[in-house]
């Protein structure tokens, strides 16, 4: 069962999530021609909300990096962004890859983070109007494709201990990322436990 009647909104979260990964993954583009996110995805309205999404995208990027050598995948965002006909139709070939197997956290992460680097080859094909075009088709897939696996498991506050669990295996890390990554799982029990502390008083 979502926490969705305590405030929280699941939608917002998700809208909010894919938003942030796009900006993140687009902060290491090196280009002038990023363009503005702002008005098109509905912004969080608190600031538990605004939490979740923090702490969310930090550890998709954990994960969306463990993927990042994924040649496969590489390949595939390379293809979408190459061919400027047709874009929806590969994007959503791609997601479909990234979920083939069925919905989990973890792949839900991995579909936000390819968003994120689709976006950043946008705007290295020097294409930038096209990474609002990412950010919609994205938004869409999650709200018609996601968005009731959600709720139905919980809602995003469920999602911290698998998505901490799924960033720590068969990674081999440095002592200095696994103190990240311990702070990270650390952070998110932390966070949902004042979020299920909060919404219960």
């Amino acid at each position: 069962m979502s926490c969705e009647g305590n405030g929280i909104s699941d939608e917002r979260i998700g809208e909010a999530l894919i938003k942030e990964v796009i900006e993140e993954e687009l902060r290491d583009a090196v280009s002038e021609d990023v363009p503005p996110l702002t008005p098109l995805t509905t912004e969080v309205r608190s600031e538990q909300e605004e939490m979740i999404v923090n702490q969310l995208s930090k550890m998709i990027r954990i994960i969306g990096d463990r993927v990042h050598g994924d040649k496969a995948f590489q390949d595939a965002i390379d293809g979408v962004a190459q061919d400027p006909n047709s874009k929806w139709e590969k994007f959503k070939k791609v997601s479909d890859k990234v979920l083939e197997q069925g919905i989990t956290w973890e792949r839900i992460a991995v579909l936000f983070y390819v968003a994120g680097k689709l976006a950043v080859k946008f705007v290295e094909a020097h294409l930038p109007q096209s990474v609002r075009e990412i950010l919609m088709w994205t938004v869409d897939f999650f709200k018609r494709n996601l968005l009731g696996w959600i709720r139905e498991h919980g809602g995003w506050i469920n999602s911290f201990s698998e998505l901490a669990i799924a960033s720590a295996p068969s990674m081999s890390l440095r002592n200095s990322q696994r103190l990240l990554l311990v702070i990270f799982f650390t952070a998110g029990l932390a966070l949902g436990s004042f979020i299920t502390w909060k919404m219960t008083k």
